[in-house]
């Protein structure tokens, strides 16, 4: 159930931009991409201050936060997430987190008609992709039941995703949204015959709104958890190494 006369303060960090939104009454007052030539740690909680104070509304107004807790970049999901938290225990209030590729696809969907594929891409750098795959609904946009998934998140090769899909047989995507999209058009256009590219939108807005439809759903700010789809690069580095120097010993 949503809750129609609240006001929602979202964050995305899951790419180097992000962005911030204030949603009342389940509208979009004011929404803003971040300085992508600054680190979310240098620029966190400014933003959101300077959001608020914009729109004269005190973070202690806020009666809900929302956050994407990715797939995305590590560190930023982590300040953002961290971010929240710590605002929405200062102000004694509980969160919601939104996916970033279902806010990604929602976003998308509201010019699709229902029964249409929506594809969410996100770059997940090493030649990958973070997707997810979904049917439009014929549910009021932003509401739960607008989409409904098909394949959650994964991550792979453009070439495997696509693959992968078109096993199901349900045929390719009409629409597929987001930088992973952009960054692989070209193999979308061989392997997704009329298929259309997207360029990824702000998500802060709707991340907000899909808060504000599932304001019954929020949980303590130490609830919220990350979801990361895929180790961290570094950690991938380090089992390399070690996989390698295991190697090197063995043919000792």
């Amino acid at each position: 159930m949503a809750f129609s006369s609240q006001r929602v303060l979202a964050l995305d960090t899951t790419t180097r931009a992000g962005s911030t939104a204030l949603i009342v009454n389940n509208h979009i007052v004011d929404e803003r991409g971040g300085d992508a030539a600054r680190t979310h740690a240098l620029r966190l909680p400014d933003e959101i201050l300077t959001l608020a104070s914009a729109n004269q509304c005190a973070l202690s107004d806020i009666d809900l936060y929302a956050v994407a807790t990715g797939p995305g970049s590590f560190t930023g999901l982590r300040i953002g997430i961290a971010t929240i938290q710590g605002l929405a225990h200062v102000h004694n209030r509980r969160v919601v987190g939104i996916p970033a590729l279902e806010a990604l696809a929602h976003a998308a969907s509201r010019d699709l008609p229902a029964d249409a594929l929506v594809a969410a891409w996100m770059d997940a750098h090493r030649h990958d992709v973070f997707a997810a795959l979904y049917r439009v609904g014929a549910a009021a946009s932003f509401s739960r039941p607008r989409l409904v998934e098909i394949e959650g998140p994964s991550v792979g090769s453009a070439a495997s995703t696509l693959a992968r899909w078109r096993a199901l047989g349900i045929g390719l995507p009409a629409l597929f949204v987001g930088d992973g999209a952009v960054l692989y058009a070209d193999e979308i256009a061989r392997e997704a015959f009329g298929g259309r590219v997207a360029a990824p939108p702000l998500l802060a807005g709707a991340i907000g709104l899909l808060a504000s439809d599932r304001a019954a759903e929020a949980v303590e700010p130490s609830a919220l958890r990350p979801l990361y789809v895929r180790r961290a690069d570094v950690e991938i580095s380090r089992d390399e190494k070690l996989r390698q120097t295991n190697g090197t010993r063995q043919g000792l």
